[in-house]
């Protein structure tokens, strides 16, 4: 019987997807676990790699790439798994051994959709792995490092594919919370998420990611927000982003700052089409939730 599904969206980042598998192999070869590896039009010889060195894995092939959301929404549709566990291609466990824990964990808290992992964002492990932090309900999650209690996923509408990338657990959240699931932070599984935060912004997808993260927070707000709180916040972040970037002289952040701007012009009427509005009495509740654990470092020790 298939427990687990681990499932892996890659696109050109086979050395970076290798370490992960390797990482992870002593899972995948468990016979309660499946795993999904969904190669969305690499160019640089990752499907070929997975089908001679990984034959128990689920390979989805895209021969022209269709986005990281659609290619998640398709694995999470594919398992027939109780527990779908996401990882970027270029995150691992540390923590050894931790599906039971995250087994465990659902079966006791039967109100918890989703589980946000503990995350280690650098290119070095880190050099402590231990943590007094606590379980406790929060927000949200993080995309690189999380699982699902399929129920709750089955309960709720699909990541919306047009965000492309940025906000879609987000987007999932809202409607959780709705929906009267949790979304809780389990701290004792620690994935290390091999990226250097530092080196983004000089990055040549810096303008991209900039554009991406502004318009799907503003999408969101459009979504879920009660309409009278909308104007305040979406000119309060509009403004910040000028303060903080533009009347610094990152001109790279105006022209992204423009082009999030026209992306919610044009999508709007997906807005409209999918709003899901939290009354008053749930917006004030939803914003009482601890914030989404976004990062650890071995000084929350």
């Amino acid at each position: 019987m298939i427990k687990f599904s681990i499932l892996i969206s890659t696109k050109n980042r086979l050395d970076s997807l290798k370490f992960t598998l390797e990482k992870i192999s002593y899972l995948i070869d468990r016979n309660d676990v499946e795993c999904f590896v969904c190669d969305d039009g690499s160019s640089d010889g990752t499907s070929d790699f997975i089908v001679q060195n990984y034959t128990n894995i689920q390979l989805i092939t895209h021969v022209k790439s269709k986005g990281y959301i659609y290619s998640r929404n398709i694995m999470l549709d594919l398992t027939s798994a109780s527990y779908a566990i996401s990882l970027d291609d270029d995150a691992h466990f540390v923590t050894e051994n931790p599906l039971e824990t995250i087994e465990t964990y659902f079966k006791n808290n039967l109100k918890c959709g989703a589980l946000a992992f503990r995350l280690y964002w650098d290119m070095q492990p880190p050099i402590r792995v231990e943590s007094n932090q606590k379980p406790e309900r929060v927000r949200s999650f993080v995309g690189c490092g999380h699982v699902w209690n399929m129920e709750a996923w089955k309960s709720i509408s699909n990541y919306p594919e047009w965000f492309v990338f940025y906000g879609e657990e987000e987007f999932a959240s809202y409607q959780l919370f709705k929906n009267n699931w949790e979304i809780h932070y389990l701290p004792q599984v620690l994935v290390h998420h091999r990226v250097d935060i530092k080196s983004r912004k000089k990055d040549k997808d810096y303008r991209v990611r900039l554009r991406r993260s502004l318009r799907s927070g503003w999408y969101l707000y459009f979504l879920f927000y009660p309409l009278n709180t909308i104007p305040r916040r979406f000119f309060y972040t509009l403004w910040i982003q000028m303060k903080t970037k533009v009347f610094k002289g990152d001109f790279k952040a105006l022209i992204a700052i423009l082009q999030a701007l026209g992306d919610i012009i044009i999508n709007f009427p997906f807005v409209l089409i999918n709003a899901n509005r939290l009354s008053k009495k749930e917006f004030v509740e939803y914003s009482k939730l601890t914030e989404t654990k976004l990062y650890w470092t071995p000084k929350d020790l």
